[in-house]
């Protein structure tokens, strides 16, 4: 396998896991926007369910922020084992 054949694989998959964090990072910020929007709805309805309201928009929020850790657990296996040299040397048969 040539070496510039190895420095494109690694070169592309360097553009899609930056492409990849910042789609998860932009998801995360929007998923913030309306979880605190819809916060400010219910508290503006109801605001004598402040205590549970905030303690359902900080949990949703918690799940909110697991998700780009997830999308960089991934992420980090692609750059440090990249599956993609070895099914490159597997098509070309060396």
């Amino acid at each position: 396998m040539s070496p510039e054949l190895v420095t494109s694989i690694y070169t592309n998959t360097a553009w899609v896991v930056g492409i990849i964090l910042s789609a998860g990072a932009l998801a995360t910020a929007f998923a913030w926007g309306i979880i605190a929007s819809k916060y400010l709805e219910s508290l503006a309805r109801q605001p004598e369910m402040r205590a549970q309201l905030l303690g359902q928009m900080l949990f949703a929020g918690g799940l909110m922020e697991a998700f780009p850790m997830i999308v960089l657990g991934i992420s980090m296996w692609f750059v440090t084992a990249n599956p993609f040299i070895s099914a490159a040397k597997a098509a070309i048969g060396g």
